[in-house]
């Protein structure tokens, strides 16, 4: 029997650092408000068609507010159009991002792998930023999300 061929992209949100910035609004990231913005992007670019096929095995794994990194799963035969439509996503909420591809893979250890060196690399470029004024409860905080990148399953 063959099981059901995915594949994993390791994703980095950029925010829109030129905002203009009305009030003290921002957004965290979260796997609900990412999902949300990318079955919109399907929807729009292509059509109810083309988000029926393509939300059989979509989900948003993983996503990390901190360093702005998410692991998305989806169908094998569907993973160009949800790539595409990924690519032209321009707001979650209201707030402008743009979206980089890290990585693309066929299993999920693969994926694990380089979501996981992406996120040292990235906490370690984050902890030379902040300097002395990362706390314990920040570096506790990206541990946590490293162990939920090495405990992900399908």
């Amino acid at each position: 029997m063959v099981g059901f061929k995915n594949r994993y992209m390791v994703m980095e949100v950029f925010l829109d650092p030129n905002r203009d910035h009305v009030g003290n609004d921002s957004i965290i990231i979260t796997e609900s408000n990412m999902s949300k913005a990318i079955e919109e992007s399907i929807l729009l670019n292509f059509g109810e068609c083309g988000l029926a096929s393509s939300v059989g095995s979509f989900k948003v794994k993983y996503v990390n507010p901190i360093t702005n990194t998410c692991i998305i799963r989806v169908s094998r035969e569907e993973y160009q159009k949800v790539w595409s439509a990924i690519t032209m996503v321009r707001k979650i909420g209201n707030y402008p991002v743009t979206f980089n591809m890290l990585d693309l893979s066929g299993s999920i250890k693969a994926c694990r792998t380089a979501a996981l060196k992406c996120e040292e690399l990235k906490f370690e470029q984050y902890k030379l930023m902040v300097g002395d004024r990362l706390s314990t409860d920040d570096t506790q905080r990206m541990h946590n999300y490293f162990e939920k990148i090495k405990v992900l399953e399908h």
